[in-house]
């Protein structure tokens, strides 16, 4: 019984660890507000390294159309600018030598739905990762029965796997209609 217990335990912190990189992946889909979470990603030469924006720069958002980075370095700030119009993010960033503003446009209705549909097979993804968790947590069960573990056992172990698989795809579910509704608001 210890075994399963332990199963489940790490089938529920892979699952949660889905949600979370699914949380990360829709907080780089931007729905018209401007968030620092959309420059993650962006990467620059930094003495010899890459080095994400966000360990060389403060970011911020003063308004909800507008974000603001301050490199902690001035020489720094035209890699700064050149990284994000290479990202393919649609910003054309201004550079007043001293920080770089982005000025975020208002999502049109077309671009809204392209938004909802990325949104969607992030969501698609995150549904197949937990499925796939599901899967590995009943082969596991499945092989405690070689192992001598009551065959009943196991069948309880897999009902539990699966109405945990059902929690989360609900959870999934929940953070899709959260995100259509904040993409689609005008």
């Amino acid at each position: 019984m210890e075994e399963i217990e332990l199963y489940l335990e790490d089938a529920q912190q892979t699952m949660e660890g889905a949600i979370k990189h699914l949380l990360i992946e829709l907080g780089k889909i931007r729905a018209g507000k401007a968030t620092p979470q959309m420059l993650e990603g962006l990467q620059i030469e930094y003495y010899g390294s890459m080095t994400p924006i966000q360990n060389v720069a403060t970011i911020n958002t003063p308004d909800a159309r507008t974000i603001a980075i301050r490199p902690f370095e001035k020489k720094i700030i035209n890699d700064i600018e050149k990284a994000i119009r290479n990202g393919n993010l649609g910003f054309a960033p201004s550079n007043d030598g001293e920080m770089i503003r982005i000025s975020v446009p208002p999502l049109n209705e077309e671009r809204r739905r392209e938004l909802v549909k990325r949104a969607k097979v992030e969501i698609e993804t995150a549904k197949i990762n937990v499925r796939n968790i599901r899967q590995d947590a009943n082969n596991s069960l499945r092989k405690l029965t070689k192992e001598g573990v009551a065959e009943d056992m196991v069948k309880m172990g897999e009902d539990r796997v699966q109405k945990l698989t059902d929690t989360y795809v609900s959870k999934i579910e929940q953070i899709l209609s959260l995100k259509e509704k904040e993409i689609m608001e005008v």
